[in-house]
């Protein structure tokens, strides 16, 4: 049922109105004020579909459905539900605090970075709310030409061109195998139903979930999806792209790539639903790739001495730490898993951003030319502190409760990967502090910090919203959840009644083609 009012189409068709508008302005002063406003109302639309948005019910809301092409049977198809929808503020919030950052960091070519910046807002919305699979797949692949463009032309390291073309690179490769699973799922629709070619092919999520699929087929579907998006996570080992990108991307680009993990995103939404008996299977490897990436990152991100290099190191980790939630499979882990993921927006993409503060005023985010920043900088430290508590998970920001439900989740699924979850958060706690008392603390043995101006009113601004929204969450996480609780039972749901269902084709010997059970609704 499609909706009265396309609420959907106007947050995501707004910011790319706002971007091609700023081709007829010429004051480049009064286009950064016209892109920060088309960012603020993209995020008061946002924020309104959050607010009429049904907490109560578990299913896709805000429907908009029309024919696309007719020929592949293929529909502009979007919705929302408990997992999905809070993803659209965060993306929204997180634009307008990099183009805040960005204000004075931009000296050529600045329209056409603010059009860049807004065009990624625009088709990352559609990510987040696209609901046939060609349509996603699209606005997957249309994140890339801003990001390159962005690295290669406004990148503060010599070798800006490189991480573009690597980063262009990678999400190529990990685009053929997800192009494939999709079209595996669409003809698999088309012969259960005894259609042909390709008029009865069907890309919609909603038909695709309750379209059994046979145990030979969901197998490799599901390796294919997960493939496809553990390369934009990052996943080891497809993770090179993130530290290079950090370092010679400009930091408000790189705020949005760690604050914005589509491929967790795409597995949670997309690839165990799809597949749930292969992902029953398969859960372990997904369980274990989580462990290694989170202790791996974690590792290196102790023997990090820049700055932007460890935050890309330490988004590696917390990637792992979610992936390792989300293959609990149980609802308190995955209840963690999608939190962190709203958390990454907030305290990754904050850190990521005073980083690039840093680098503005100092020219380096390397040990060697920092010490003792919190005595010039003392209200940049404040707040540099309060997100780096958030990140490794502090009672009273909103880590913790991120942390303790996917740890709590790992422990009734795999105990040993709990311990493996918990030592990885104390790794976190090493790299993290360690840092900031080398970096912020101490004497000050630098002109150029001791020279160094503290926050700007407008950087004090952009950064105290998250900063509360830290201590929001942490002090009461129920109204954050509550959002997502119905969904996720739903989702939680479908893996359960898959279970039931393997377990009674194992104990009758006969081969399993499982898909939604028929008297299910579809939700997620």
């Amino acid at each position: 049922m499609t909706d009265s009012f396309p609420l959907l189409s106007l947050c995501l068709a707004w910011p790319l109105l706002g971007a091609l508008s700023l081709a007829f302005i010429r004051d480049s002063r009064l286009a950064k004020r016209g892109a920060v406003l088309v960012a603020v109302v993209e995020l008061l639309f946002t924020v309104a579909a959050a607010w009429v948005f049904d907490t109560a019910r578990g299913d896709f809301q805000l429907l908009e459905d029309y024919p696309w092409i007719p020929g592949l049977n293929i529909h502009y198809q979007l919705g929302v539900d408990g997992i999905s929808i809070l993803f659209l503020p965060i993306t929204a919030l997180l634009t307008l605090m990099a183009l805040l950052a960005s204000w004075n960091s931009v000296r050529q070519l600045n329209r056409f970075q603010l059009a860049l910046m807004l065009a990624l807002e625009s088709v990352t919305i559609g990510v987040f709310t696209a609901l046939d699979l060609a349509l996603f797949f699209l606005f997957w692949e249309l994140t890339l030409p801003p990001i390159f463009f962005l690295i290669g032309l406004w990148g503060i390291g010599a070798e800006r061109r490189h991480a573009a073309m690597k980063y262009i690179l990678y999400m190529l490769f990990g685009g053929v195998p997800l192009l494939f699973g999709i079209i595996l799922l669409a003809i698999n629709h088309a012969e259960y139903t005894g259609g042909a070619i390709p008029q009865d092919l069907a890309f919609s999520l909603p038909v695709l979930l309750n379209t059994p699929i046979p145990e030979a087929a969901q197998g490799l579907i599901f390796l294919l999806l997960v493939l496809g998006f553990a390369v934009k996570a990052p996943l080891l080992p497809f993770h090179t792209w993130l530290p290079t990108t950090a370092m010679e991307a400009p930091t408000f680009l790189s705020a949005l790539l760690v604050g914005l993990k589509l491929g967790v995103y795409g597995i949670i939404r997309f690839a165990i639903p799809l597949a749930p008996q292969a992902a029953l299977e398969h859960r372990w490897l997904l369980a274990i790739l989580g462990a290694v990436t989170l202790i791996y990152g974690a590792l290196i991100a102790l023997q990090q001495t820049n700055l932007r290099r460890l935050l890309a190191y330490s988004s590696i980790s917390h990637v792992g730490l979610v992936i390792v939630g989300i293959a609990a499979f149980n609802l308190q882990g995955l209840q963690g898993a999608v939190l962190q993921l709203l958390n990454f927006g907030i305290v990754a993409g904050s850190l990521m951003l005073i980083a690039g503060m840093i680098q503005q005023r100092l020219g380096s985010t390397d040990l060697v030319h920092l010490g003792g920043l919190a005595k010039p900088m003392p209200r940049l430290t404040v707040l540099f502190f309060v997100f780096a508590l958030s990140s490794i998970g502090v009672p009273g920001t909103n880590g913790f409760p991120a942390e303790l439900l996917m740890i709590l989740g790992a422990l009734q699924a795999y105990p040993a990967l709990a311990m493996v979850a918990l030592f990885g958060a104390v790794l976190g706690a090493a790299y993290m502090l360690g840092f900031v008392r080398r970096a912020f603390f101490g004497p000050v043995v630098h002109d150029s910090v001791a020279r160094a101006q503290d926050l700007r009113p407008r950087e004090l601004a952009l950064l105290v919203v998250p900063a509360l929204l830290v201590l929001a969450i942490g002090l009461y996480p129920q109204w954050l959840l509550s959002w997502q609780e119905t969904s996720l039972q739903a989702w939680s749901q479908r893996l359960n009644a898959t279970t039931q269902l393997i377990a009674e084709a194992r104990h009758a010997h006969r081969p399993t083609s499982l898909g939604m059970p028929a008297e299910t609704d579809g939700s997620i």
